[in-house]
């Protein structure tokens, strides 16, 4: 059987017993615990839990998982697998073990046709229950029945709730894979293989893993490895052998010209090439893009290590499309995502391999000295200030330095490598504190004030003005009885219509009044750590405040008009960023101001001025037609089942506010927004620039700051018309010319100049500046006034006419200074290097040097030491030429 027709042979048997095929879940979970989907159980894991109430009390489902723990052992042995996918059926309080052990064999033996004698069933220690289930029930002799101990045969969800024995059902490959099992000690795992795990929840245990109690309504829940399966079915040795694994396999032999088997190295390189393009097809058909953490951090670890081993195969060219356009051939006609991303994903390995294909190269260069290094001083590893800055510096991932590494008989110790990564980390929080973390100084005042009235209700959906109670002032860190005039502290009210700062949209502003006093709101935040208080900060700018007062709220209506023009359209940005380049540019982050707008999305790449400018078109577009903004509450579930956009990580409860513009955007959201795209008035992007590894930011401006800026261009425009005498439409044709101009006449000076350094040469060759240094000769020289190329030009020329010996120039301007060293390459070939010569001296200028053994630049801010960083240089010159001598 091929793999597409065990996926349905097994799909339909439980179909034809009442399961309901479920479709695959994305491997980029819905649950914020989890990384990434690992198991076929994770998309009914609230069922499980107890959360939700399934739909359906029998399911069935092939399903996309991904394991991230023995990442570095795929490509080592012919078992591990990144992706894979796990055939499963599931009973949510109906049937229990007899039929999941009784349907268990039945598939196995008459519809996979596997031979029973070869079947061996495995079980719980203490679960004679299972084990009389498959003796009596299903047949299996008592001597093929194993019981394991709760390492193997007992499984728990990691937390509390349902837990409980598990079964497995073992085939027996046969002696070419292993010893014969004679009743004592370990079974061979490579001859006996594990293709089916049926769990048996039936008991509820605690937060320190302890049972205390039956689950009322027992569960089950089954895993089957379809690779497993494959190999078996289809009479091959490894999953790599099947038609799941082995097209992308002989597609890598093609473009690296290896075959499989010639040798231990050239297979493992295979195997990777084989395992990481299908992963990577599925994990960017499923919106994860390549980045410095979390599943970003996973899908770039596969592209580099990929990389990693095509060059040990030699191949020194891009090659990882060609292997993820054979994975989504295989992969397209069973999962619909990954056909309509063929093209992202092709875009996403192309530009992620070829971004580090540059750093590869260069971090190669140094990870090589250093080992050349560690051997000569017989050293057994490689320091862990290294290993962080490899990757740090050339984005080396751990364990692709360790690979390295190990080819050279040296280890890596992770654990020195953390010591650096965190304190890196702790640098990041300090560079990044600003003074606390967001929450309010006065937070036990808060909670007490919480205690007493209760949590603050928002009427701000509905209007701006409207009526409350101030139930708690806070001045300072305490709670206080009244505010007097021209102090500043935060009040609390039982309603309020000011929106408290959230989801990317800055605060309301505005006044409250009561018969005492007026007070003034500068910002308005909720304080979801007290358990739901909105805090108005201000100052009294008329009276007294007292607590218990009645009060009117009167928020600022330019100000909140402005922020929901801006709120409404990155709305309307989102969707057209989704729309024009995929369905992965999910929001990453906003900020939404009155008249101004900062967004942040998921993408791989920088977005051209003309999809730019298509977008802004599009959106203003939608303006002009004037949608209708409708917001309404409904369920978690019935949201997204419309189609809602959720953000990743956020927390939603059971009700959700939905906010929809026009027929195009549903985004879950709690702001405030315009009634109809029309009152945006305007929507300008600015540009976009990036904030991270596969984080992109837009900015832009709505509304009249949107004319205004408009307005502003346009007069500039005017203005630079008017200094080159041209009009408007004719600004970048004059200015190119004068452009092209003036860089004819920095050609001709830069002539001129050089034609200046053959005269300095012919100058310094006939002076005394050349010093005899054993068979060699020096040249020390200070020439400030001199460009950096122009040195190095003069130093080059210098060293050659010199036949053998070592140049030093160094040059001085507004305050730097620079030093260039040359080394004829007879001197190099003995040991004498223009990058150490050039370090000694720009260490004194408070910079360092950079290049080659021949030629190398060096400098720093310290420009009153450059006479003595020349000295250094030829203290330093002179030492190596009479050591090389």
């Amino acid at each position: 059987m091929d793999g597409s027709t065990i996926r349905r042979v097994f799909l339909n048997f439980f179909a034809e017993r009442g399961h309901t095929i479920v479709p695959s879940a994305p491997l980029v979970p819905d649950d914020p615990t989890l990384l990434l989907t690992a198991a076929g159980m994770v998309p009914f894991k609230p069922y499980f839990l107890g959360q939700k109430t399934p739909p359906y009390p029998r399911a069935t489902t092939v399903q996309k998982c991904f394991r991230t723990v023995d990442l570095e052992e795929v490509g080592r042995t012919t078992r591990h697998l990144t992706f894979f996918e796990m055939l499963g059926n599931f009973s949510f309080g109906d049937y229990f073990k007899q039929d999941a052990c009784r349907w268990a064999w039945e598939l196995v033996t008459e519809k996979f046709l596997l031979e029973p004698e070869r079947l061996w069933a495995t079980v719980y220690e203490t679960d004679d229950e299972a084990a009389e289930i498959w003796e009596k029930v299903v047949g299996v002799p008592p001597g093929r029945i194993l019981r394991r101990g709760k390492e193997d045969n007992f499984w728990t969800m990691g937390v509390a709730g349902p837990c409980g024995p598990c079964s497995e059902l073992l085939y027996d490959r046969g002696e070419a894979f292993g010893a014969t099992y004679t009743g004592t000690g370990e079974v061979d795992g490579e001859r006996y293989l594990e293709i089916w795990n049926l769990v048996f929840m039936q008991h509820l245990q605690d937060g320190r893993g302890e049972i205390v109690g039956d689950l009322p309504k027992p569960s089950v829940d089954t895993g089957a490895g379809l690779e497993r399966i494959a190999a078996i079915l289809q009479g091959v040795p490894t999953a790599f052998e099947t038609d799941l694994l082995s097209p992308i396999l002989r597609a890598a032999e093609s473009v690296t010209d290896s075959v499989y088997g010639q040798s231990a190295a050239t297979d493992m390189s295979l195997r990777v090439l084989a395992d990481h393009p299908r992963a990577m097809a599925l994990l960017v058909a499923d919106g994860v893009l390549p980045s410095n953490e979390g599943r970003g951090y996973v899908l770039r670890r596969l592209i580099r290590r990929a990389v990693r081993h095509a060059r040990l195969l030699g191949v020194d060219r891009p090659l990882l499309t060609e292997l993820t356009e054979v994975a989504v051939d295989l992969f397209g006609p069973v999962y619909p995502e990954v056909a309509r991303s063929r093209d992202l994903i092709q875009r996403v390995i192309s530009s992620e391999e070829s971004r580090f294909d540059d750093t590869l190269r260069r971090g190669l260069a140094r990870l090589e000295d250093e080992i050349a290094t560690a051997k000569a001083r017989g050293e057994a590893k490689l320091p862990g200030k290294l290993v962080f800055e490899l990757h740090d510096t050339y984005g080396f991932p751990l364990d692709l330095t360790a690979e390295f590494a190990a080819e050279e008989g040296l280890v890596v110790d992770p654990a020195e490598f953390e010591e650096h990564m965190d304190i890196q980390r702790r640098r990041s929080r300090d560079a990044r504190a600003t003074g606390g973390d967001g929450q309010a100084p006065e937070l036990e005042a808060l909670q007490d004030i919480l205690t007493e009235a209760g949590s603050s209700e928002f009427l701000g959906y509905q209007a701006i003005t409207g009526e409350g109670a101030v139930v708690g002032i806070v001045k300072g860190l305490a709670a206080v009885p009244v505010l007097a005039e021209g102090e500043e502290g935060e009040l609390v009210l039982d309603r309020t219509t000011f929106y408290p700062e959230g989801g990317g949209q800055i605060g309301d502003r505005g006044v409250i009044v009561t018969s005492t006093g007026r007070f003034g709101v500068v910002d308005t935040q909720w304080v979801p750590a007290s358990g739901g208080v909105i805090v108005h900060r201000g100052s009294v700018t008329a009276g007294e405040i007292q607590v218990g007062q009645h009060a009117a709220t009167e928020v600022d209506p330019a100000h909140r008009a402005g922020v929901e023009r801006s709120h409404t359209a990155t709305h309307m940005i989102h969707w057209s960023l989704r729309d024009t380049l995929g369905e992965h540019a999910h929001q990453k982050g906003s900020l939404v101001e009155p008249g101004r707008l900062r967004f942040d999305f998921q993408h791989f790449e920088p977005v051209g001025a003309d999809t730019l400018a298509a977008i802004e078109e599009e959106v203003n577009q939608r303006v002009l037609s004037d949608d209708a903004v409708h917001a309404f509450e409904t369920t978690y579930d019935q949201a997204t089942a419309l189609g809602a956009m959720a953000l990743f990580g956020e927390k939603y409860g059971d009700y959700v506010r939905v906010v929809e513009v026009g027929e195009y955007s549903k985004e879950l959201c709690g702001g405030t927004h315009v009634r109809h795209t029309g009152q945006v008035g305007v929507i300008k992007i600015l540009g976009e620039s990036s904030i991270g590894a596969g984080i992109r930011r837009v900015e832009g401006y709505t509304g009249l700051a949107g004319l205004r800026y408009l307005n502003t261009q346009a007069e500039r425009l005017r203005r630079a018309a008017d200094l080159l005498r041209t009009d408007p439409d004719q600004v970048i044709e004059k200015l190119e010319k004068v452009l092209e101009t003036s860089k004819a006449l920095e050609a001709q000076i830069a002539k001129q100049r050089m034609a200046g350094v053959d005269d300095d040469v012919k100058q310094i060759l006939d002076s005394d500046a050349v010093r005899p240094a054993g068979s060699s000769k020096l040249v020390v020289l200070r020439r400030d006034g001199r460009s950096v190329d122009e040195l190095r030009k003069l130093a080059i020329t210098l060293r050659d006419r010199l036949g053998s010996g070592v140049v030093a120039l160094g040059t001085a301007h507004e305050g730097k200074a620079n030093l260039v060293v040359a080394v004829s390459r007879d001197l190099v070939a003995r040991g004498v290097s223009a990058q150490e010569l050039v370090g000694s001296g720009a260490a004194l200028l408070g910079g360092r040097g950079g290049g080659k053994h021949e030629l190398a630049v060096g400098g720093g801010t310290q420009a009153g030491q450059l006479d003595a960083a020349l000295e250094a240089v030829r203290s330093s010159a002179l030492s190596a030429l009479e050591g090389s001598g």
